[in-house]
């Protein structure tokens, strides 16, 4: 009896103790270290930008003053600006068929229970293990026509992966290809993995064939799969920079120059224009705000009845 009072005594003198700001203070305690991080590498670079983007601001030297809108006109009409949009949107494309059609049809494959299941999982993952830069300059070395495996092929054959604008596309289309089919592999499985078993069975129950039952079962049910897959995929595919700056430098004639390498080509290449840089990575970003919009839209618009 007397141990139960000192306890319920104890309780009430940490209850008098317990500050009643102390449950919000402990939530912005856990959330300052991501506010710190957001604030300073998203939201402070942000507003830098927005500042670049309408003034005058040389790389190195010269008079700093707001220029608006010139920046914005001087970036869409350089000379390389609709290039570059055009051969991003068509690598974008490219790609993004790819990585999804094929990372379903891995995850499909690798979903069977199969003695060599475990093994080809960890073959198609191992690449996404490996960095960008590190596996362009990989390939870098596989296409080149001096060092490279398929140098004496490529001298007696007389072509190059790289010298011409359709190889060198290509040849960066199977890179990242390579690089990332095992990631999306992953992300198809998990949506694979989440479908009820008693949803199969049913349709097998009731007769339908495989091609029915990926159909009218899988491909719906994997509808918020898709969503984040495109979404990842289109959204890196026009951010690319590293494979092409590695592999092409843009080129040939600057056939493969994305509008990133562009942003980068105008700030700290020939221009050295900060300014003309950052409207153009303003431009990039409402772009990009929009596409995502789009797309997040269009696959969580309900389905018809």
């Amino acid at each position: 009896m007397a141990f139960s009072t000192s306890v319920r005594r104890a309780g009430r003198g940490r209850a008098r103790s317990r500050s009643p700001l102390g449950g919000p203070i402990q939530g912005w305690l856990y959330a300052a270290p991501t506010a710190i991080f957001v604030v300073a590498l998203f939201l402070i670079p942000l507003v830098l930008v927005l500042q670049m983007s309408g003034s005058d601001w040389p790389l190195l030297r010269g008079n700093m003053g707001w220029n608006l809108p010139d920046n914005y006109v001087d970036a869409v009409d350089h000379r390389l600006f609709w290039d570059s949009i055009r051969f991003t949107i068509q690598y974008t494309i490219i790609t993004t068929v790819l990585l999804v059609g094929l990372g379903l049809g891995l995850a499909l494959l690798v979903q069977e229970s199969t003695a060599w299941k475990g093994f080809l999982r960890t073959s198609f993952l191992i690449p996404s293990a490996l960095g960008l830069a590190s596996a362009s300059l990989l390939f870098y070395v596989l296409y080149s026509p001096f060092a490279g495996p398929f140098a004496d092929l490529m001298e007696t054959w007389g072509f190059t992966f790289l010298g011409t604008p359709e190889g060198a596309l290509w040849s960066t289309v199977f890179l990242i290809v390579w690089r990332y089919a095992g990631f999306y592999m992953l992300l198809m499985l998990v949506g694979l993995q989440g479908i009820p078993e008693d949803v199969f069975e049913a349709a097998r129950i009731d007769g339908a064939s495989r091609w029915q039952t990926f159909r009218d079962i899988t491909v719906p049910l994997l509808r918020p799969t898709f969503a984040l897959t495109i979404v990842l995929c289109v959204t890196g595919s026009l951010l690319a920079f590293d494979q092409f700056y590695i592999l092409t430098k843009g080129g040939p004639d600057n056939s493969t120059m994305t509008i990133v390498q562009l942003i980068y080509n105008i700030a700290f290449q020939g221009q050295n224009n900060l300014g003309i840089a950052a409207a153009l990575s303003v431009i990039v970003l409402g772009a990009l705000i929009v596409i995502n919009v789009v797309q997040l839209r269009a696959f969580n618009r309900p389905e018809e009845a």
